[in-house]
């Protein structure tokens, strides 16, 4: 069984408290990817699981067994970091089957895991290869080779894709995706990059200095952030935000303009609130609100535009064609079914 618990943990570097009570669980079997900006917590939090960090307070458990005093070899994880960190003199094979080697596994195991491991990753043909006749995306399949050899209870992986290109990127999420589908091992991911998480990811802990912001699956996250932290991380691009007030069943923005949404904010009317639009929930409407036009920018699938909107500037993605230019105006709306109200003080979301 994988299932890692978290219990109030804390950390700190003499004085300085960098994690303020973390507790999540998370399910065997289950792809938990933790994410938030640089600083926020998640590598620390990935360190203590594996071992490679002091916890200060609170427990962390893997499969039922608490493993705070436990060495990281006693653990029963496999960790795949940033760096691919291979052996330059030894062949993909012998990278991938060295832990085993250091366990006494017998050889004919140890190949057969190793050839398990290939056959998963589509490195059988690079198996007698050095790892500087290897591209990045190679030599990280050679590293997650590496873990699953090793059967383990749990995989850790420390922002694995930063080193590669774009079209990397996309090509190693679907591949660790679909491996995890077929392993069906627990994993527990790294990234600071909200597009990996919400394509890969059972469930997501977002971390904002050094505490849990909101944890659910990636729509949960996307559909009702449970803050504007939340509501600004998740998604790309960003979560428009206009602050104002509601009056009835209108939102009036700080400039006056007045947007009919259909619905209330209940015993927060009359506070200062903060409307949240997704860039996808602006629509082109005769009867819509004035919005001027900054730059137009076509992607193919669909236009993004930033305007003036409602005293300030905000960005919408449109499927239609625009073909108006900077300096002129055009009348959209937002979605009412699906914006957001924030409490603009304490930055939570209304219920509504």
């Amino acid at each position: 069984m994988g299932a890692v618990s978290i219990e109030n943990v804390r950390k700190n570097y003499g004085n300085m408290e960098v994690l303020h009570g973390v507790s999540v669980d998370i399910a065997d079997g289950e792809f938990v990817i933790l994410v938030g900006p640089s600083g926020c917590g998640k590598s620390t939090l990935l360190r203590m699981i594996a071992g490679l960090e002091e916890i200060t307070s609170g427990t962390i458990s893997i499969g039922g067994r608490v493993v705070n005093n436990l060495a990281p070899k006693d653990r029963d994880i496999a960790m795949v970091f940033q760096s691919y960190a291979l052996y330059p003199h030894m062949t993909v094979e012998q990278n991938m089957g060295f832990s085993l080697k250091l366990q006494r596994v017998p050889k004919e195991e140890t190949q057969k895991r190793v050839a398990a491991a290939a056959a998963i990753l589509g490195l059988e043909p690079y198996l007698k290869r050095y790892p500087r006749h290897l591209s990045g995306g190679q030599r990280q399949r050679v590293a997650m080779g590496r873990a699953i050899v090793r059967n383990p209870a749990v995989f850790l992986f420390d922002e694995p894709l930063s080193n590669l290109d774009a079209k990397l990127r996309v090509q190693m999420r679907s591949e660790i995706k679909q491996n995890h589908q077929r392993l069906k091992t627990t994993t527990v991911y790294v990234t600071h990059d909200q597009i990996e998480a919400m394509t890969m990811a059972d469930r997501i802990v977002v971390m904002h200095d050094g505490i849990i912001e909101q944890i659910g699956t990636p729509l949960e996250l996307y559909d009702r952030p449970a803050n504007l932290f939340v509501a600004t991380f998740i998604g790309s691009p960003a979560m428009n935000l206009v602050n104002g007030k509601m009056e009835g069943q209108d939102f009036i923005a700080s400039d006056g303009t007045r947007i009919s949404l259909g619905r209330g904010a209940g015993s927060s009317e009359g506070r200062p609130i903060t409307l949240g639009v997704r860039p996808e929930h602006f629509h082109l409407d005769p009867n819509g609100v004035d919005a001027e036009i900054l730059t137009v920018e076509p992607t193919g699938s669909e236009t993004q535009v930033v305007a003036r909107f409602a005293g300030g500037e905000i960005m919408g993605a449109f499927r239609e064609r625009i073909t108006a230019q900077p300096g002129e105006k055009i009348k959209i709306r937002p979605d009412s079914s699906t914006v957001h109200l924030f409490d603009t003080e304490s930055g939570k979301r209304i219920a509504a």
